[in-house]
């Protein structure tokens, strides 16, 4: 029997809903992805907290909402407590994209779903993987290889593969195969044959231009709008497309000296850039060999000033600008705020680079024909004053007075369980209950209430309260006292926990207008006004969004052809739509389940764990084959003294086989080796032809569905001259022959 897998969509299916999958491989559950909307409604999250405390593992693939907006509450309110995998860019950009939300949302409303402690809980402990790298899960999951590798949509974006037993789950969501400025393609078209490929018909009814004409296009619908002495807004992400907007931009205006200013404004800008600005090992190959040979940082920006405050935007003076502000669905954030602003004005330009989620506000902007008024709320965050103040401190000192009787209860309880007399005289007892014995002590004000009852509870052990000794048992030599050095190490984790507690850049701090807002504790509160806005500005949508476009994702899963193929993460008409083309094109079992549907879509390959004896191992010929060794053996199967399968040598001399070879050849590569020995060799109607007389052609297993990816034949075809037997020779030391 194959390695069991199930899988049960927790969220996003036959919709554009947020992402959450629970894969169980041989009974360890993996929750691939946790993602939530703009609107952070809980009731989304009903199917995840049923079984979130069951969950063994969490795969996140973006840095964005839709993939891990709902980490911190799941770990705090729904029990999700199992350790958390991502690479480095999805560790700390999504950590900023949380803070960003969390920050807008509590500005204009009484967000209380989690808190910025929350957060940094909830990533504190994750743990960051590189691209490629297989890291071995223990205890449970003993046996399972994790490895994340690249997806091309989002910087640190991941397609991750899951192997046990030699067969691989692949989970590859939002993938892009177009190499872009600041990111190479998906390397998903790499695996061969998966036992099981989960992913996503998001993009499947829609086919884009190429990147050279959508480019022009974007660039020429900003700068024409700028010319026309018009304002520009891009709602986007806090951390992800947008940085691909921003080398565009900064691109265009470098070259050719555009004197309108470019701002990016949400309220973790500088730390986005500067982190992004450490990560160009996981960027394109051109922006990587760019550093390598000039030094230059392409996120460098010159054209593209960093604001993190509103009010600075404001100092600026009156005119054509562009403005990146977050969140790309106009909710919440400086682009809800600046849209009420500029929408008014017919000169003005509002460019949606990606689809709005569904119901939100850049959703209803992005239908066509756009409606001419939009109601909105206005919402913003105010200090309290006068009555509302006096009102707000009283209510703050009687949660006080009764969290200090509850702590005097709480003390005479434990007093109380330890056989003590509450009322028997204690020299070093001060009874806090009692204000006239405080006042005859000398001792004034609550705060030394708070001290007296905290730090003096008597432990089991003794019978009164003690201040703590500590024995000095510090050894000594010749020289004076012996350290041990690694106390007075700084530990890199601790760094970075401290870095995270404040939640910001490289050098742990945020921007000064971001810590303030976070830190800022004054008596406020929320007020709002409803808004009529008349939509007279220009609104244009256009697909930067970076992922691969229906025709690729046919051709892209035609090359894969995996054993099994599980679609989710689509609106239902892209979903049918694509499992049709599968069933017909890819291969026969093609599942979409519903939210909450379990489907099992184990392996029907049977593998068996065998002990290979020595006996058997000091008669085997290994040959090696890239980075593995390869053999023919001919065994018969008995068993170990413990019960596992053993492979025993043949009690009889074994049979004669056929010769196999094993490898792999492309033919571009075979020509260039011909050319070194001399053989002239060219390509013509699909065919190598070599010599005169002798054509090799490629030719795949018909009965495999999907095209090539299985196993071939080569082909060579011509008279049996004394050319065709020695390009067969050059043929066959291609080859491993068994």
């Amino acid at each position: 029997m194959g390695t069991s897998v199930q899988v049960t969509p927790l969220s996003g299916v036959y919709s554009e809903n947020p992402l959450s999958y629970l894969v169980a491989i041989d009974g360890f559950n993996f929750l691939v992805d946790c993602g939530w909307n703009d609107h952070f409604d809980p009731t989304l999250l009903q199917p995840l907290s049923r079984v979130a405390s069951t969950v063994d593992a969490v795969l996140l693939s973006h840095s964005d909402t839709m993939h891990l907006g709902a980490l911190p509450y799941a770990m705090k309110q729904l029990g999700l407590s199992a350790p958390v995998y991502a690479t480095e860019p999805v560790f700390r950009l999504g950590l900023l994209t949380m803070y960003d939300h969390y920050i807008s949302r509590k500005q204009v409303s009484e967000f209380d779903l989690f808190t910025l402690d929350d957060i940094d809980t909830a990533f504190q402990n994750m743990t960051r993987l590189t691209y490629s790298q297989n890291y071995h899960l223990s205890g449970k999951g003993e046996g399972i290889v994790i490895a994340p590798h690249v997806a091309g949509h989002l910087l640190g974006g991941t397609v991750w593969k899951i192997t046990k037993d030699g067969e691989d789950v692949i989970y590859a969501v939002d993938f892009n195969h177009r190499r872009e400025r600041h990111l190479n393609g998906t390397v998903l078209e790499s695996f061969v044959r998966p036992a099981v490929l989960i992913t996503d018909a998001y993009n499947a009814l829609n086919n884009q231009p190429y990147r050279r004409q959508k480019d022009q296009e974007f660039l020429d619908a900003v700068t024409r709008t700028l010319s026309a002495d018009g304002k520009v807004l891009l709602p986007v992400d806090t951390a992800g497309r947008v940085l691909e907007l921003i080398l565009i931009l900064e691109q265009h205006w470098s070259q050719n000296h555009l004197p309108y200013p470019i701002f990016f404004l949400t309220y973790v800008a500088s730390s986005t850039i500067e982190y992004v600005k450490s990560f160009l090992e996981w960027m394109s190959d051109s922006i990587a060999k760019s550093f390598e040979h000039t030094r230059d940082n392409a996120f460098h920006l010159k054209h593209v000033t960093l604001l993190v405050n509103k009010d600075e935007l404001e100092k600026v003076p009156d005119g054509p600008k562009i403005v990146l502000a977050s969140m790309a669905s106009l909710e919440a954030g400086f682009s809800h705020d600046i849209f009420v602003e500029w929408a008014t004005d017919t000169k003005n330009l509002v460019l949606f680079t990606q689809r709005g989620q569904f119901a939100t506000l850049a959703r209803m902007l992005q239908v066509d024909p756009p409606p001419k008024a939009v109601k909105v709320t206005m919402s913003k965050r105010v200090p309290l004053v006068g009555e509302e103040l006096a009102a707000y401190e009283e209510e703050q000192n009687r949660k006080k007075e009764e969290a200090l009787k509850a702590s005097l209860s709480k003390e005479e309880e434990l007093k109380a369980s330890l056989g003590l007399d509450p009322n028997s005289a204690d020299p070093m007892v001060i009874d806090a209950r009692d204000p006239q014995g405080l006042s005859e002590g000398g001792i004034h004000g609550g705060g030394y209430r708070d001290i007296l009852i905290d730090g003096f509870v008597p432990p089991s052990t003794s019978v009164a309260p003690m201040f703590p000794v500590f024995e000095n048992s510090a050894t000594w030599d010749d020289f004076g006292e012996v350290i041990n050095p690694d106390d007075y190490v700084i530990k890199e984790e601790n760094m970075d926990e401290a870095s995270m507690q404040v939640g910001g850049d490289l050098n742990g701090k945020l921007e000064d207008g971001s810590a303030n807002l976070m830190l800022d504790t004054a008596p406020s509160k929320v007020v709002s006004t409803e808004l009529t806005v008349q939509v007279k500005c220009t609104l244009v949508y256009m697909d930067f969004e970076g992922r691969a476009d229906g025709r690729s994702i046919k051709s892209i899963l035609a090359h894969v052809a995996p054993l099994k193929l599980v679609l989710v993460h689509g609106s239902a008409e892209a979903t049918e739509h694509l499992k049709q083309h599968c069933l017909k094109h890819v291969c026969p079992h093609v599942y979409a389940p519903q939210i909450g549907e379990t489907i099992d879509v184990t392996s029907d390959l049977c593998a068996y764990k065998v002990q290979l004896s020595e006996k058997l191992m000091s008669s085997v010929l290994f040959k090696k084959l890239g980075d593995y060794e390869i053999a023919w053996v001919d065994a018969e199967v008995g068993e170990t003294e413990t019960g596992m399968l053993s492979l025993l040598p043949l009690s009889s001399p074994a049979p004669p086989h056929k010769s196999v070879l094993v490898g792999d050849i492309k033919m571009a590569d075979f020509k260039q080796f011909l050319a070194s020995k001399g053989v002239q060799a060219e390509f013509s109607g699909g065919v190598l032809r070599c010599g005169e007389f002798v054509t090799l052609r490629k030719v795949g297993d018909p009965s495999q569905k999907g095209g090539g990816t299985g196993s071939h034949q080569i082909v060579i075809e011509g008279p049996l001259t004394e050319e065709y037997y020695k390009i067969r020779d050059y043929l066959y030391s291609q080859f491993y022959l068994l």
